[in-house]
């Protein structure tokens, strides 16, 4: 019989007491992960995905969206700051003053060298896991967008986008809105 190895896992009251050094500190299944600030290619695809989403979704008063850092509290062991969180007005009671305490029902990371992986798969499998209904990964370098939509057998993806062939998302959760993807990486 081999001895057990007990692993610590971190929670929320941990994550509170990390430092404010300009890197995004997250929790994902109780393990710290530490990313540095992004780059100028990572930010001009968050604001304007942030410009396109926000307008949409204030104009119609769908809900609302926040950009990072912003914290989505998922459980006691899994605190995230995507890029960016659409949170529907319909599941509004999940805002608090601090953070989300919940799934959203969109969220989006944008690549970066330093988060590729744990973007690619560690967030996309924890945000399967609780029930985000849409996960988008917006590729700076390829111009891409990958669109993660939840089914009843989890997430299926469901679309690669490319500003090369002009594509444009479009998705049942912001009905009548079309993003080309020229635009996002403009």
């Amino acid at each position: 019989m081999s001895p057990q190895t007990h692993r610590v896992k971190l929670t929320y009251g941990d994550y509170l007491s990390f430092p404010e050094d300009g890197k995004r500190h997250e929790l994902i299944d109780g393990d710290h992960y530490v990313t540095p600030s992004p780059n100028t290619k990572h930010q001009t695809v968050s604001s304007n995905l942030h410009r396109i989403l926000a307008g949409f979704v204030h104009d119609k008063q769908m809900g609302r969206v926040f950009a990072a850092p912003y914290d989505v509290v998922l459980s006691e062991t899994d605190v995230l700051q995507p890029d960016l969180v659409f949170v529907s007005s319909s599941r509004s009671s999940i805002i608090t003053e601090s953070n989300t305490q919940g799934a959203p029902d969109l969220l989006i990371e944008i690549l970066s060298d330093s988060s590729r992986k744990t973007d690619e798969i560690v967030k996309r499998k924890r945000y399967e896991t609780f029930g985000v209904q849409e996960y988008w990964v917006a590729d700076p370098v390829l111009e891409t967008m990958k669109v993660y939509r939840m089914t009843d057998r989890g997430y299926a993806r469901v679309a690669e986008l490319t500003k090369e062939e002009n594509h444009s998302l479009v998705t049942p959760l912001l009905p009548s809105l079309s993003i080309p993807i020229a635009e996002v990486f403009a």
